[in-house]
């Protein structure tokens, strides 16, 4: 039995320790198979949006109000928005998500497919199938590396608005990252306005690493910003240019207050949030992007 089981061994091209007798070298590449896309369409249909709209009513957003205490502003400039709209928003929690779908107008939160990374949403199938049923997401590639087709033009055309966040990541250190072009290009090419929506207070509510919220009920904020239309032959760079100055107006809204951020933007003097004035590592830094956002606010100049 164990001559006959070695001969096997040696017929089907291998030694007497099963190792291959072809050198590596001279074995032809094949290139490695792409992952294969998970399927959303699912989550689209009757069925799970009917689904959807009873989780979040029911579980996600009064479970995450009773974590934080949200402050919503600027509502009142979406009353007279119809889909499909763009929402981009600055991210730095994994509350970002529940509290913007949780804060919109009812007639513009129904129809939201959410932008999600694909390697770490789509990456397992249990984790994948709650995502997209519970937010309505679908996979973004964020390295180019898995070469997955955009959904996000074909949502679009079917009416859907979608909620991005530009940065690509969540934030490490609670400050912004540059906003890539993909949001902006999608806005130009495909001629849909854009929200941008400012959050502070998320950061400290609930950092990267944590699976819960902080305990205390911190308060966070969700501001709304005018819609931005793309004007006649602007480019996506230009159009990534008037996003990124209107969410750091948004942001600087909590210290400035409405009328202080207007003035302040219409001076040059604000930029997005980077935190480059303390030094990276230094206490200061981390103190600033961590520290939560006091009881007190600048008195917005609108009323929802």
């Amino acid at each position: 039995m164990g001559l006959m089981k070695d001969i096997r061994t040696l017929t089907g091209g291998r030694d007497w320790r099963g190792r291959s007798r072809t050198p590596r070298s001279a074995v032809a590449h094949e290139p490695p198979e792409p992952p294969r896309e998970f399927p959303t369409g699912w989550a689209r249909t009757q069925a799970a949006q009917t689904a959807r709209r009873a989780l979040q009513r029911g579980v996600l957003t009064p479970l995450t109000w009773s974590q934080t205490r949200p402050e919503i502003q600027g509502r009142d400039r979406l009353a007279a928005l119809k889909g499909p709209v763009v929402f981009v928003a600055n991210h730095s929690s994994h509350l970002d998500t529940p509290l913007i779908l949780g804060s919109l107008p009812r007639h513009l939160g129904e129809r939201v497919a959410v932008g999600a990374a694909a390697d770490y949403f789509f990456d397992a199938r249990l984790r994948a199938v709650v995502t997209a049923l519970v937010f309505n997401a679908f996979p973004v590639e964020r390295h180019r590396s898995r070469r997955l087709r955009s959904l996000a033009p074909m949502l679009l055309a079917r009416g859907w608005s979608l909620l991005l966040f530009p940065e690509g990541t969540r934030s490490e250190d609670g400050w912004m990252s540059p906003l890539r072009l993909g949001a902006a290009h999608l806005c130009v090419t495909q001629g849909v306005p854009m929200v941008p929506i400012g959050l502070r207070g998320t950061y400290a509510a609930m950092p990267r690493g944590r699976n819960w919220p902080i305990p205390g009920r911190a308060r966070v904020v969700v501001r709304y910003g005018t819609p931005l239309h793309p004007q006649a032959g602007e480019g996506a760079r230009a159009f990534n240019a008037r996003m990124a100055d209107s969410i750091a107006q948004l942001w600087a809204e909590e210290e400035l207050g409405w009328y202080g951020s207007l003035r302040a933007q219409a001076k040059g003097e604000l930029a997005l949030p980077s935190g480059q004035q303390y030094p990276a590592g230094s206490w200061r830094r981390t103190w600033e992007s961590t520290r939560p956002l006091g009881d007190r606010a600048p008195r917005p100049a609108w009323d929802d």
